[in-house]
């Protein structure tokens, strides 16, 4: 007996000797280098900030926040040592007695329990798989091992509490506190801390995003070895015990949407610094304004789902077939509905029942509503016996429901396109910019993508440089019919026409603006010559290339987008000068160092100016007009002075546009079909576009009283009119020709070129001969 308990513990000894030999000959030497944490560089993703400091994007594959140790609430620090690694700061990275306490409840090789302890944990995440082998275990022994005498302990709990895994992508007790609670750590409470506290174990089975009931199960194991451990009182635990927990359903969803303007700065970063853009911290602050970004999504929003609803009900999305069985009809509308991503509110639902007074559908959390009421009236003609086939709702028809207060209703989600942007304008930083519906849905940029025609929103340049050429706001231009012969246009014969096809006569063209007169703007146009206005237009930053070199210049046929127009305003804006929008306002390493900040302009400087003062003042003058008593006259609402601008539509009203400014703001509002189909007969720049406009005003101006401009130099009033005074002499410019000779047309200068011809009818649009069919207001 005594002679095997001897053999026994010679043979311990000898296989002790040879495990320790092992290790510390072909282990230890083979273990990695613990650069990777005494030099640790998280992979903190790249950032989009307002310049209010709103969080509006975030790229990059690991939602991350490193948290200093010194910053990590001491609550939640106790919390993961309770349940993690309660002798954290006893052992030297193994904690023998948990460790035997493990390996005895293992012996039977199903690798139930594990005792690794926190630092064990380090050496696994760092530069081990996950694999359960006896093989890795030696290894992850003795890297905790090297990682303890390398690091101090709170070094460790450190790397541990920014690196470990907690499910939906966070990585670290500082981005899960943000995903799960939606507020930072230092703010979580005990409850909250003991639930994230409880996610290493199992971050997928333990989520309480998707498994909110095994989540409290575990917050509870948490919350007891907690109070076991004096951690926290037996009254701390009961009201933790009791605390209902709210859980952000947006996970790292952002205060305000501002996807297109995400999307354009991670660009920006990227032609920077490539790859490391993701993963170094970067964090770009915009010129954005929470605020105004705020107010110009929503507005786009709400008059874009208007303006739909103005024109009816398309029909269900698709229609499926609904098994009889229940669960499998539940697995066939889940099915359907994951197919078909929400839109901010536009949630996809499937119809169970359906009549002419109620309509019952099935949502994706498998909550089965009824609508009835005001919910149905946009599907009404739908739910008629007599309802078209591709409209009909019945049951299986796939269709979008929205909630407003407790009220259900059905929707749609909107087809045609919009675009807003608002910039300041003298530093032309973006204040607000809205590139389409929804992003998630097209990701194409209206703002800074699209090439649309302006319509009659391009006249104010035209008539800026008709006043160049000696007219005043008094001028008369008879609006009558306009008959040009192919003689005439070198081309066919060509006859603008006002958008009401009605003709005022003698009319100012103050007034000539107001109500955007077409064929008042081609004779200014053949006065002062269309090389002279073509070349006029480039003052304003836009793209000469892309507008004809013929009359209907003047009634918006060449392109621009929604950003290039409202930088073109600004100059109106702003006095004269010219303006270039930009977005980011500055970009912070993961130090925080600055690597690149704008100087945005505060004054106006005169290597700027683009515009004659007195042109800005009374153009501003003039459209101050149009928002008074012309096509613009809804702006009044707001009660403000200050306000100018002008609508646009274009030809068969394919674009609808509201360009104007006040209060140092200078937006933009357009909408349109990105096939270019008309979006109705009865739709304006003014029933589209402006509402977007005045909603936004609106909020952005609250803060910033009404800007009156001084009077500059060198205008005299004539008949109530500014005038240049180099022109106050020559009367014939302030009165109507009668022999139709357009006013003003003799002080062109002479042998000036003819304007180029007219276009015959049906030429493609967006090219130099663009089809000659005047657009409307």
């Amino acid at each position: 007996m005594i002679r095997a308990a001897l053999a026994a513990g010679l043979a311990a000894l000898v296989a002790a000797g040879l495990l320790l030999a092992y290790l510390l000959l072909v282990v230890a030497p083979n273990l990695p280098s613990l650069d990777a944490i005494t030099d640790y560089r998280p992979k903190i993703p790249l950032r989009i900030y307002t310049a209010d400091n709103a969080l509006i994007g975030e790229f990059g594959e690991e939602h991350r926040d490193f948290i200093a140790i010194k910053d990590i609430p001491e609550m939640m620090k106790k919390s993961v040592l309770a349940i993690e690694d309660k002798r954290f700061y006893e052992h030297n990275g193994i904690d023998w007695k948990r460790a035997l306490g493990a390996a005895k409840a293992n012996l039977g090789g199903a690798m139930r329990q594990g005792g690794s302890t926190i630092t064990m944990q380090v050496a696994r995440n760092f530069f081990l798989t996950r694999e359960k082998f006896y093989g890795r275990k030696l290894n992850e022994v003795m890297l905790a091992m090297k990682i303890e005498a390398a690091l101090s302990k709170d070094q460790i709990l450190e790397l541990y509490m920014n690196q470990i895994y907690l499910g939906q992508r966070s990585f670290g007790f500082g981005s899960a506190a943000q995903t799960y609670f939606g507020k930072p750590l230092k703010e979580l409470s005990v409850a909250e801390m003991a639930m994230l506290a409880g996610l290493p174990q199992n971050p997928a089975r333990h989520n309480p995003a998707v498994n909110p009931k095994r989540a409290k199960q575990r917050q509870q194991v948490v919350l007891r070895a907690m109070r076991d451990n004096d951690y926290i009182t037996e009254q701390q635990y009961q009201k933790a015990l009791h605390e209902t927990l709210h859980i952000s359903r947006k996970g790292q969803d952002f205060d305000v949407h501002a996807e297109y303007v995400a999307e354009l700065a991670r660009q920006a970063v990227y032609a920077q610094f490539k790859e490391e853009s993701y993963t170094k911290g970067i964090s770009v602050y915009t010129t954005i304004l929470k605020a105004d970004q705020k107010a110009a999504y929503e507005s786009m929003r709400r008059n874009v789902l208007n303006y739909d609803q103005r024109h009816g009900y398309r029909g269900p999305e698709a229609v499926i077939t609904l098994p009889a069985g229940e669960e499998e009809r539940d697995d066939a509308i889940e099915e359907a509905l994951q197919k078909r991503p929400g839109s901010d509110g536009l949630i996809p639902a499937v119809v169970l029942e359906a009549g002419p007074k109620a309509v019952k559908v099935q949502n994706p959390s498998g909550e089965e509503i009824t609508i009835s009421g005001d919910g149905l009236k946009l599907a009404a003609s739908a739910l008629t016996d007599k309802a078209r086939e591709s409209i009909r709702l019945r049951p299986g028809a796939v269709i979008r429901i929205m909630q407003e207060k407790n009220s259900w209703s059905i929707t749609q989600v909107p087809q045609v396109a919009a675009a807003f942007v608002s910039i300041d304008s003298v530093t032309g930083g973006y204040h607000a910019m809205v590139g389409g519906f929804d992003y998630n849905l097209q990701k194409f940029n209206h703002v800074t993508q699209a090439w649309r025609q302006p319509g009659s929103s391009i006249k104010p340049f035209v008539y800026s440089a008709a006043l160049e050429r000696g007219f005043s706001p008094s001028t008369l231009i008879n609006d009558v019919p306009l008959d040009l012969t192919g003689a005439e246009t070198g081309n066919e014969a060509w006859s603008p026409k006002n958008d009401d096809g009605k003709f005022d006569g003698p009319i100012t063209m103050r007034r000539a603006l107001a109500e955007s007169k077409n064929v008042v703007s081609v004779r200014i146009l053949r006065a002062i010559t269309v090389p002279y206005a073509h070349g006029y237009l480039g003052k304003f930053g836009f793209d000469l290339a892309k507008h004809p070199k013929n009359l209907t210049m003047a009634l918006g046929t060449g392109s621009v987008t929604p950003a290039q127009m409202a930088g073109a305003y600004s100059v109106f804006a702003n006095g004269g000068y010219s303006v270039e929008p930009y977005l980011i306002a500055k970009i912070v390493d993961g130090d925080g160092k600055i690597i690149q900040e704008a100087k945005p302009r505060t004054t106006l400087p005169d290597e700027a100016r683009v515009l004659d003062p007195r042109n800005a003042y009374v153009m501003d003058a003039m459209m101050r007009e149009v928002t008074r008593s012309g096509t613009g006259a809804a702006v009044g609402r707001l009660g403000r002075p200050d306000l100018a601008g002008k609508t646009g539509t274009s030809s068969d009203a394919i674009d609808g546009w509201f360009a104007g400014y006040g209060g140092g703001i200078v937006a933009v509002s357009w909408m349109g079909y990105d096939d270019s189909k008309s979006l109705g007969g009865k739709e304006f720049g003014a029933t589209v576009a402006l509402p977007i406009w005045i909603d936004y005003m609106k909020v952005a101006m609250q803060s910033r009283p009404p800007q009156e401009r001084p009077l500059p130099t060198g205008l005299t009033q004539v008949n109530g009119e500014w005038l240049y005074d180099e022109f106050t002499g020559d009367a014939a410019r302030h009165t109507l020709d009668m022999d139709d000779t357009p006013a003003g047309a003799e002080n062109v200068e002479p042998g000036a070129p003819a304007a180029p011809a007219a276009p015959a009818p049906g030429a493609q649009p967006n090219a130099e001969n663009i089809r000659p069919v005047p657009p409307a207001r």
